[in-house]
């Protein structure tokens, strides 16, 4: 038995590796990238430490190139979830009693397989799969991820640092424990840093977990349970389920021991999710913990002011680095007139430099978006804008998905501050401007915060610090993320802890130790060591 009080390496964000040409990283990647398209994978469930294979195979092919075959997932269904509850329930006894150190060890060691010898692995995964760049890839699926399992670590241990204080004779403590049942994970498509934190984050802390990632994520998450599984996780502690969000929701959602939901994704998923929640009371053993971060419609605010040149880059960068499919991404911007000549200038340069196509040519600033679902819906409102009296197409506009989804980056030039670009969420490259006049930027304050009903990120460009003031403080509820003359995306573990509240989600901020609060359920414990031995209190004498 441990007698002493550990404390594990401090955590640190893992270096971004820039593959220049004739690195020694840029040609483990290529490597990686030909081994994966040489040999298609068959990827299972992974259910109580189990390989599960089903007879519904699901083919897979990088949304750039439909013609490259990954290989196939198994696709699961009802008993599969039953299953993977089944198993997550068995392995919590002994999960939750292992001592906290040895869990830490076991997201330690991933965090350093993932960022050595899995590097290459991970990296072209999450460019064949999800079409990232390289560089978008390295900061997500390895800088993200070890950032997320390292700083977890440091977080678990401030958590369970934190004891109460004892007066004399008496002594006060409180024991973090595990949710009561399993916990539910549902990971997005655009993150792979999200895919591995979600599930990870309750396990951490003592819970068994039953994980649904995003069908077009699930060839890197496969990568991620191989990592885990060769850290030493348990089976059973992360079950790895690949079904429906109906299937999984309408047995998970009843389940007397579901316990908590870990969920990134639509704001209007998350809704009905709650509500199902909400309905299901009766039938739960205790009140479980709903942690999500949802949508967002993202805003950029110049003023007079600004650096235009930074705002520009802020522009290029935070609209359309990963096609604009990040709840961060920049979808909205508010530009003064008297800068907006010099402005659409050198942001339309920029435009005109990007190229677009494979992410295996790393010369690709803009590669597909993610499915033709994606494709469709976000065509649909720039063929509208092309259409509408309000709007005007200004830079890209045209598309195509005979080979792969590619949209070119779009921005939309409107008169009308309330047009449907500027306010509904489209989750991919297109960027609406609405330019207005320079005295009226208090009025420009109040459209920023009430035009969207969401909350995540935000960015302000401004010189006058004044103004700064002003707008931090009008802007108060309008981004969880607010970003002082910086692009909106691009949250680092550790530094800027991500979430977003109103629309946006419970705001419970991934990468920070506020986060992980919620998948404990604390204990206090008094222990009193000379306890009185007769009911009469001093007051009742004569």
């Amino acid at each position: 038995m441990s007698n002493a009080i550990y404390t594990p390496p401090f955590a640190f964000n893992e270096p971004v590796l820039d593959h220049a040409p004739d690195s020694t990283e840029r040609e483990a990647l290529k490597n990686a990238l030909a081994e994966a398209k040489k040999n298609p994978k068959d990827i299972p469930l992974y259910i109580g430490g189990e390989k599960v294979y089903t007879d519904q195979k699901v083919s897979m092919h990088p949304p750039y190139d439909r013609s490259i075959n990954l290989g196939t997932y198994n696709k699961g269904d009802e008993t599969h979830v039953r299953q993977a509850i089944d198993c997550a329930l068995a392995a919590k006894k002994d999960w939750e009693e292992m001592p906290w150190e040895e869990r830490a060890a076991i997201f330690l060691k991933a965090a350093d397989l993932l960022s050595g010898p899995y590097r290459a692995k991970m990296n072209a995964a999450t460019m064949l799969a999800q079409s990232k760049n390289i560089y978008q890839a390295e900061i997500d699926c390895i800088c993200e991820l070890a950032d997320f399992w390292r700083f977890n670590v440091q977080f678990m241990t401030e958590i369970y640092a934190e004891q109460p204080e004892s007066s004399s004779g008496v002594w006060n403590r409180t024991e973090h424990r595990p949710l009561e049942g399993f916990v539910f994970a549902i990971t997005p498509f655009n993150f792979t840093a999200i895919a591995g934190n979600l599930p990870s984050a309750p396990a951490m802390m003592g819970n068994t977990v039953v994980w649904k990632a995003a069908e077009s994520q699930i060839y890197s998450a496969s990568v991620i349970m191989e990592i885990l599984e060769e850290a030493g996780l348990p089976a059973g502690v992360i079950n790895l389920v690949h079904v429906s969000g109906p299937v999984a929701g309408d047995i998970i959602f009843s389940h007397r021991d579901f316990a908590g939901i870990h969920f990134t994704g639509s704001t209007g998923v998350f809704k009905n999710i709650w509500r199902t929640i909400a309905n299901n009371l009766d039938t739960l053993r205790t009140f479980p913990r709903i942690v999500g971060e949802t949508g967002g419609k993202d805003f950029i605010l110049a003023h007079p002011s600004a650096d235009v040149k930074a705002l520009v880059t802020a522009m290029s960068r935070g609209a359309f680095e990963f096609q604009g499919q990040k709840c961060s991404a920049a979808s909205r911007a508010y530009i003064p007139s008297s800068i907006w000549s010099e402005v659409k200038k050198l942001f339309l340069n920029d435009l005109k430099s990007f190229k677009m196509g494979s992410p295996e040519d790393f010369g690709n600033f803009i590669n597909a978006v993610i499915d033709e679902k994606a494709f469709d819906k976000i065509t649909s409102y720039i063929d509208q804008a092309k259409k509408d009296s309000d709007a005007e197409v200004i830079a890209g506009g045209n598309y195509n998905k005979s080979k792969g989804f590619f949209i070119e980056p779009t921005v939309i030039l409107t008169t009308n501050p309330s047009y449907t670009t500027i306010c509904e969420e489209i989750f991919g490259p297109v960027l609406t401007i609405f330019v207005y006049e320079d005295a009226d930027f208090d009025q420009v304050l109040q459209l920023v915060d009430g035009t969207s009903p969401y909350a995540l990120t935000g960015a302000v460009f401004a010189k006058d610090r004044s103004v700064i003031h002003q707008a931090t403080k009008a802007l108060r509820h309008s981004a969880g993320n607010f970003y002082i003359n910086d692009k909106p995306t691009g949250a680092v573990v550790g530094q800027q802890p991500f979430g977003g509240a109103r629309g946006s989600g419970t705001n419970d901020k991934a990468g920070s130790v506020l986060n992980l609060h919620r998948w404990v359920s604390q204990r206090t414990i008094k222990e009193t060591f000379n306890p009185p031995k007769d009911y009469r209190y001093p007051f009742l004498s004569e």
